[in-house]
């Protein structure tokens, strides 16, 4: 929770990857045979968690591609909170290589022949956007070495508070990943506001990594 008791960004990421983690652990898509990295992840926050003790999550396929799977979450609170989430996933194999997904079994048929797009959508910054950089820590990676994906709703957090944008109401958020953060990139923020939306784009090395956008 945020010091007003909010559910935070960053730790509903949390949660939603430990489901995750423990779902595909539980049918046998997990470690050590495949490996699963984010693609995307957008939010729904139809009645913000601001008094909730506890969240129940529901999980399951949305979608698929040939690499790649959909994973929906429905969240409920106990004091009225409630959230839908969906997340697009590459599938890698034991060797760490993209691989085709083949007999996906319980989830290809919560799938139900809807497909998934691994495409990167949210927009690059436009000329004079404002930057700052964003120190990461040896506590920001997981166990392949890269900064965890709830990091980066860390920045968001830490730059929407900076901006007083109200995070007590109903919200829509999309963070886009590129490529991995690694623990010795010098990170850049570049951020700007139009339309009713906040977006920011993760940078190192010249080169965009992740997108991110709030409304």
């Amino acid at each position: 929770m945020d010091n007003h008791g909010r559910l935070r960004l960053d730790a509903l990421a949390r949660y939603l990857q430990d489901a995750a983690v423990d779902d595909v652990r539980e049918t046998g898509w997990g470690l050590p045979d495949h490996l699963w990295f984010i693609r995307r992840v957008e939010l729904e926050i139809e009645v913000p968690f601001l008094d909730d003790t506890s969240v129940e999550l529901v999980t399951w396929s949305s979608g698929m591609a040939a690499i790649a799977a959909g994973r929906r979450w429905s969240l409920r609170g106990d004091a009225g909170g409630r959230a839908e989430v969906d997340s697009v996933w590459i599938h890698l194999g034991a060797d760490g290589r993209p691989t085709r997904i083949e007999s996906f079994g319980a989830y290809g048929d919560a799938a139900g022949g809807r497909r998934v797009s691994t495409k990167i959508e949210l927009p690059a910054p436009p000329d004079g956007a404002a930057t700052f950089s964003w120190p990461l820590r040896s506590t920001d990676l997981d166990l392949h070495d890269h900064v965890n994906n709830a990091v980066h709703w860390q920045a968001v957090e830490h730059r929407l508070t900076a901006i007083d944008f109200d995070l007590r109401r109903p919200l829509g958020a999309r963070l886009d990943y590129g490529d991995p953060l690694s623990l010795g990139d010098a990170v850049e923020l570049t951020e700007w506001t139009g339309d009713g939306a906040y977006s920011v784009v993760f940078a190192a090395n010249g080169r965009a990594k992740a997108f991110a956008q709030v409304w």
